[in-house]
């Protein structure tokens, strides 16, 4: 299921049989319609931008990927209390090393 805004971005989607597409339309001040909205996402981008802004000020190109795989998994525990949260990144950290690998060799 994919949940877009009317953005004419969205139009080149590509169609296939096993994916919906359902958008709602701002500009007829339509927001939500059932399950299809896209707050969830806005969200997520509000976070990445303030953490540009405020944490980094500068993302590059070559370790954009990085970048949004951390805020993703922020955005996946903003609902634990921060004991919560920290108790689940230690326990990803067990048994793991932290390393720099070159993003186009992987």
């Amino acid at each position: 299921m994919v949940y877009t805004d009317e953005n004419v971005a969205y139009k080149g989607l590509p169609r296939h049989e096993t994916v919906r597409h359902e958008r709602v339309r701002h500009t007829k001040d339509e927001y939500v319609r059932g399950d299809t909205h896209t707050q969830g996402i806005e969200s997520f981008w509000s976070m990445l931008k303030r953490g540009h802004h405020g944490t980094y000020h500068h993302l590059s190109e070559k370790h954009l990927p990085r970048y949004v795989s951390e805020f993703a998994g922020r955005h996946n525990i903003r609902d634990l209390d921060t004991v919560a949260q920290m108790s689940t990144l230690a326990r990803g950290m067990i048994g793991k090393r932290l390393r720099y690998r070159d993003l186009v060799a992987v």
